[in-house]
Order: structure tokens, then sequence, then C-alpha cells
């Protein structure tokens, strides 16, 4: 038997010793730190968008979050425009676009194509929208209503809460309870549930740990 193992490896030994090594690089790549994955272009953003974020909400402004947000949204493409018309970082609609800068004056022309407008426009309606969405059970639950509205509108989150007491679930919670109720359309709910819970769940612990301030909420 032991002959038959040395000869083996003698006839096998080179195609062993790549195995070995392609095993090592994957096991390697799979350690690399969630970061890595984060895009290159969001560098060249992230010491402005710290700004605004503790300008907007505070020196513990949630910058984490609102990179996600970006991250998920366009992926860190100025210019890029989707196929139902959202424009921009912050991918805002036109009509949305239009509507902050005229309830906030402050922000100038509506310009979703600028970063710097983009960015200050998107914290300014996500403030917007926490300040309206009360009677949560953390911060963590607090932030998945503000993304889930910022998605598809505040008017659905009121209702989905609606639904959620109606059966007999907490409307303070969103994860597990809220998330469950809606009238919307099938593919809505879908692509509205998995925005809230890949942004909080998945993207926003990834720039936490690459270092950006305000830390996961969840």
């Amino acid at each position: 038997m032991m002959n038959d193992i040395k000869a083996y490896l003698r006839a096998n030994g080179t195609w062993i010793a790549v195995s070995v090594v392609l095993a090592t690089l994957l096991v390697l790549t799979s350690c690399q730190p969630a970061h890595a994955q984060i895009p290159s272009a969001a560098n060249s953003y992230q010491r402005e968008l710290t700004r605004i974020v503790q300008q907007e909400w505070g020196m513990h402004g949630r910058v984490a979050v609102h990179a996600a947000q970006i991250h998920q949204e366009s992926a860190w493409r100025s210019n890029v425009n989707s196929p139902v018309g959202a424009q921009g970082l912050s991918q805002f609609m036109p009509s949305t676009s239009k509507w902050i800068a005229e309830i906030y004056p402050d922000l100038g022309t509506a310009a979703p194509y600028s970063p710097g407008w983009a960015m200050r426009a998107q914290a300014r309606y996500n403030k917007w929208h926490w300040q309206r969405l009360n009677g949560t059970a953390n911060q963590c639950e607090h932030w998945a209503m503000v993304l889930s509205a910022y998605n598809g509108g505040m008017g659905w989150v009121n209702r989905d809460r609606r639904l959620a007491t109606a059966a007999g679930d907490d409307a303070a919670r969103w994860f597990g309870h809220v998330e469950r109720y809606t009238n919307r359309a099938g593919w809505a709910k879908r692509e509205n549930r998995h925005y809230v819970r890949h942004i909080l769940l998945n993207l926003t612990p990834r720039y936490a740990r690459a270092g950006w301030q305000g830390g996961a909420p969840c």
C-alpha cells in the first residue's frame, strides 16, 4: 500500500502542488476584507459626503449608510440614468429633484447630475423622511423605513405599517413585521424589500468596516 501511495505521488505530484496553490488562493481571496468590494470611485467622494452628512445630521451622522445607499443607487456613477428616468449619483426622479429644490431653496436649482448637489439632496431627503416616520423601535428599524420611503415613497410605508397593525404585527419594526405587508405590485415589493435589506445588512457594514463614519445601525 505504501509503495502504491509513493508511486501515485510521484506521478501526480505536479497536479497536487497546483491544487494546493489554487486552494490556498481561494481561501485567501475569500478572506479579503469586504471593503475591497467598494468601487474605487467612492474614494473620491468620501471626504465630501462625510462633510455633507455631518452638516445635515450632526457629527455622528450615518455616513456609511448614505455611502451604501449611493452604492446601491448608482454604483458611484454621477452621470447614470435608470430605465425609469432616475438621474445621477443619488438617482432622483426629475420631479423629486424639482420638489426638493423648491422646499429647500438653499440647495439651489435642481442638479441631480452634480455629485455635490445630489449628495446633499440625498442627505436632506433622508432626514425629511426620518423626521416624519415616528414610532419606530430603534435606529435600525427607523433607517429601514427611511430607505423604504426613499425607494418607493413615504405613503407606501405608512400604508404598509397600517396593514401590519391590522394583522397584529408590530408597526414599529420593519424587519420581519412591516416588510411582510403591502399592496404594491409583486415586482415593486421585491425591489423595495431588497433595497432596504441590501443597503442596511450588506453594504453599510462593508463601508463601516472600511472606515466610513457613523457605523452601521443594524
